[in-house]
């Protein structure tokens, strides 16, 4: 697949970039090469290879399951613009 300048320029125009028209060919290049790496990609034969969820085996981090009342709250709202009463206050944004 080959991306020509007018493709080039719709892409930019769905991405919302401003490119202008002398840089179109650069950018469709850059799609190409895009393009071509990911066709380079699609040649690894991957048939038996295991999905990875990280490339480092670890385990996650256990933490009991239990259900607290936090026990910082005034030191979180202490970092709030505006707090009252307990809560997080917030601009009307409906009217």
């Amino acid at each position: 697949m080959s991306i020509d300048l007018e493709t080039a320029r719709r892409v930019a125009h769905l991405a919302r970039i401003a490119v202008s028209d002398e840089d179109l060919p650069a950018l469709a290049d850059e799609f190409n090469t895009i393009l071509g790496f990911i066709e380079q990609l699609n040649e690894v034969d991957v048939d038996g290879v295991e999905p990875m969820t990280s490339v480092t085996p670890m385990r996650l981090k256990r933490r009991p399951d239990e259900i607290t009342a936090g026990g910082y709250a005034e030191r979180i709202l202490s970092n709030a613009p505006d707090a009252r009463e307990g809560f997080f206050a917030v601009p009307k944004v409906v009217e």
